[in-house]
């Protein structure tokens, strides 16, 4: 068996993202992490002195890991290759975690979706740079709409996986049979467009005209 070298702090935060990942946030225990860990319940909260302070911790490093990946993918512009992308965005536990995560009313669920908009505006940023992304008007808003879109996928996983036979919360994701039922229409939709080109000049359109906004 390879040696760990990570650090009893960091054995302890991953420990608590495979529990969540595998059994939700409500089997997030000081006694069931330490056990993953394999460390006493006593040092998982000297080093995050609470429950919610490790929630917190994990929220951060999933989040950073997922800013990681889009951000190598961003940078690739049109060399990037979509399968590498999806399989570094998939590391182990990620998407079982954040699916999880998403399940659970958490009063430190709101920090962890701002945290994810505001690395999304980033990467999506740096997209531009690379002329992979088309430049919009708002970008905070368009972060905000895409991460809760995918988001939302993640929470009703379980549901594309009974409609078109794919598990965004598989580790082996993109290798699954039906990985391209999800990769192909979720392609053609962001990146040629739903609408034909004149509908959605014409519905942008209306969207400026002040007549047609709701008085405040």
């Amino acid at each position: 068996m390879p040696h760990d070298d990570r650090t009893a702090k960091a054995r302890i935060r991953d420990a608590a993202i495979a529990v969540v990942a595998e059994e939700g946030s409500d089997g997030m225990t000081a006694r069931r992490v330490a056990a993953e860990a394999g460390v006493s319940p006593g040092l998982v909260t000297h080093h995050y002195g609470s429950m919610e302070g490790l929630a917190e911790a994990c929220d951060h490093h999933v989040a950073a890991l997922v800013r990681a990946a889009k951000s190598e993918a961003m940078a690739q512009g049109a060399g990037l290759d979509p399968l590498a992308a999806v399989r570094a965005s998939q590391a182990a536990t990620v998407m079982p975690y954040l699916a999880r995560r998403l399940a659970s009313d958490a009063p430190t669920l709101a920090r962890l979706v701002d945290e994810l908009v505001d690395d999304a505006e980033g990467y999506l940023a740096e997209g531009e740079a690379s002329g992979m992304i088309r430049p919009t008007g708002d970008r905070r808003a368009r972060a905000s709409v895409l991460t809760v879109w995918s988001l939302g996928a993640l929470a009703l996983h379980e549901h594309l996986r009974r409609l078109i036979g794919v598990d965004l919360t598989d580790p082996d994701f993109e290798s699954a049979p039906h990985f391209i039922r999800y990769a192909r229409p979720a392609l053609e939709t962001f990146g040629r467009g739903l609408l034909t080109p004149e509908i959605a000049d014409q519905l942008l359109e209306r969207l400026s005209d002040p007549d047609t906004q709701p008085s405040a």
